[in-house]
């Protein structure tokens, strides 16, 4: 074999990826290859640690002594801080062939790798560091039953102190309460290689039962086989009380909403209701499967009362943002009446603030909103009554007092009379007197009666004979005046018990106000109707009418509207409104100004009947 030529020699130096130098005893470089010089720069002639370390000193790592000194070779690891690299460095000896010694130097770059063989160092301490303090339980098993490793979590959760002792126990049998979940958890991780939130539950070292999570995922041997499981296990003894006490206190509310006597609705801000009690049944006729998720809670309010609603949680008037106490409303029941009662409401926000539904408690004050009413008109029909009495006796005593010199002044007119020819003037004045002197006996009449009104005895009255009679007493005086008589009576009506000249008197009356409501003529409507135990009869013109403002006074003693005073007093209702009282009924009236006015009468039917 032929020696190798230097050339040859340096073209193979040159081609390796190593950095190789050599300097002689006075570190003076002589040679340097390619790869060297691409990382340290040209630096043949010059010392070997200006060139390697860029120092005017011997490198800190520097063995060329012991290497010219002993021959030996070295190796070793430096790091060159302004390459940020690290090199693996080989020192060799080499004899010159005047029979000095220069030293080889080959540097090879192992940077990559001991990052990585620090980074595999790191990492490994890092796992066990994680392995060991983590929260969570950590295991390693074999696919018979038996843990490999398990760190102190898991211990801790099972209760065992000694991890030889854990290492040792069957997993099926010690560690799951149903062995058979320990089948599935095999067969679940072994079709899909993992699993994920697997629930079951495991057994402490004292028999109590413990809850957890299990993610696992499996282990292989070279081949490719299933030696065993590796994962996770995470205690939700905590979740699963608070879990269940979340059920409870859901349980406890959802209990109160349905046991609630009042109507609870739910809505979100669509509208749509979401939240439907018994109580909500019971109040407004609907069943829960009928409004929950398909009703629009809007349509259960009457006009515009869903907008006035939701304004007013929004104010602060009613009770603060976003909440309404006592608000007064009505709703339409299924059936189509309305209900009357109060509503509390609020707004319930989210997470962010925002308006995400709202709910109301409405109490159903049907019943009580009636009696108030009744007990009002019974404290209006005392007050009446009162008054009445007290005029009653004021007019007893003013009618006792002025009836004796009404009579001697009507008996002196009367004689005057005879002694005045009919064609004298004052003929016709003393008639005029006389006229106003019986106008004053008349309304002392109606004034006895007002004061006294039980002294008419009382018998079974057929009001069709009495409404009859009165209109065709009047009918040719009506006609006068262009007014129609339209009149409709039920058949076989039945009879009210009263007195019928108090009962003629307060149809006589109606007649001629209504007579008086139409001085261009106009049409009398009188009508009986029987029901409920009641007759009732209505008397209508379409007169004048009566301002709303007067309408809760006409009833009233001494009250009246007409523009004459001359034409009445105010009495006459008011004894109207007696009489009818007196025999157990009501008198209501309805009156449009311009349009007409409607008296309702209603009797009681007679017992015997």
């Amino acid at each position: 074999m032929a020696p190798v030529e230097p050339n040859d020699l340096l073209a193979v130096l040159d081609a390796m990826n190593d950095g190789i130098y050599i300097v002689r005893h006075d570190y003076t470089v002589e040679y340097m290859n390619r790869a060297m010089v691409e990382r340290f720069g040209e630096g043949v002639g010059k010392k070997c640690y200006e060139v390697i370390n860029r120092t005017e000193v011997l490198c800190p790592w520097c063995r060329a002594e012991e290497v010219f000194r002993d021959g030996d070779s070295t190796e070793s690891e430096i790091y060159i801080p302004h390459q940020d690299k690290t090199y693996r460095i080989i020192e060799l000896p080499v004899q010159n062939k005047d029979g000095t010694l220069s030293k080889l130097n080959i540097y090879r770059d192992i940077t990559a790798t001991r990052d990585q063989a620090l980074r595999l160092a790191a990492t490994e301490k890092d796992y066990r560091r994680l392995f060991e303090h983590v929260g969570v339980g950590v295991y390693v098993s074999s696919k018979e039953g038996h843990f490999l490793d398990a760190n102190p979590a898991l211990l801790n959760m099972l209760g065992y102190d000694d991890k030889e002792a854990f290492l040792q126990i069957r997993i099926p049998e010690d560690l799951y309460r149903k062995p058979e979940d320990r089948l599935a958890f095999q067969r679940m991780i072994e079709e899909d290689g993992r699993v994920e939130s697997y629930a079951v539950d495991f057994k402490r070292k004292d028999g109590t039962t413990l809850p957890v999570l299990l993610t696992s995922h499996l282990r292989r041997d070279h081949a490719g086989q299933i030696t065993g499981y590796e994962g996770l296990c995470v205690d939700q003894s905590q979740v699963v009380r608070l879990t269940q006490e979340i059920r409870e206190a859901h349980d406890y509310l959802h209990n109160i909403v349905q046991s609630s006597p009042n109507a609870i609705i739910g809505a979100d801000m669509a509208g749509r209701i979401i939240t439907w009690n018994p109580g909500a049944e019971e109040t407004l006729g609907y069943s829960a499967a009928e409004v929950i998720g398909k009703m629009d809670v809007r349509e259960l309010y009457e006009g515009e009362q869903a907008y006035e609603v939701m304004a007013s949680m929004r104010g602060s008037d009613f009770g603060g943002q976003g909440r309404l106490r006592a608000y007064p409303m009505t709703f339409k029941h299924k059936a189509g009446h309305l209900v009357e009662g109060n509503l509390s409401a609020s707004l319930i926000y989210d997470e962010d603030g925002s308006e995400a539904a709202s709910v109301g408690f409405f109490v159903d004050l049907g019943e009580r909103l009636a009696m108030e009413r009744q007990l009002s008109r019974t404290q209006e029909q005392l007050l009446q009554s009162e008054k009445l009495a007290a005029m009653g006796r004021l007019t007893s005593q003013l009618a006792h007092e002025l009836n004796n010199p009404l009579y001697g002044i009507m008996n002196t007119l009367e004689l005057m009379k005879t002694e005045i020819p009919p064609q004298n003037k004052r003929r016709r004045l003393l008639e005029m007197a006389l006229s106003e002197t019986d106008r004053l006996t008349d309304m002392l009449r109606k004034m006895l009666s007002f004061s006294k009104p039980d002294q008419e005895a009382r018998s079974a009255v057929d009001m069709n004979v009495i409404l009859d009679e009165i209109l065709l007493l009047h009918e040719k005086q009506l006609r006068e005046h262009d007014i129609k008589i339209n009149a409709a009576y039920a058949e076989q009506m039945p009879p009210v018990w009263g007195s019928k000249n108090q009962l003629r008197q307060v149809f006589l009356n109606l007649v001629s106000n209504a007579r008086d409501a139409m001085p261009d003529g106009g049409t009398l409507s009188v009508s009986t109707h029987t029901g409920n135990g009641q007759v009732r009869i209505q008397v209508q013109d379409d007169g004048t009418g009566i301002r709303s403002e007067h309408l809760d006074q006409i009833f009233d003693t001494f009250f009246t509207t007409k523009v004459d005073s001359a034409r009445g007093v105010g009495l006459g209702l008011s004894v109207c409104y007696g009489f009818i009282k007196d025999h157990g009924g009501d008198i209501q009236v309805a009156s449009q100004l311009g349009e007409g006015t409607t008296f309702t009468i209603s009797l009681p039917i007679h017992a015997a009947a």
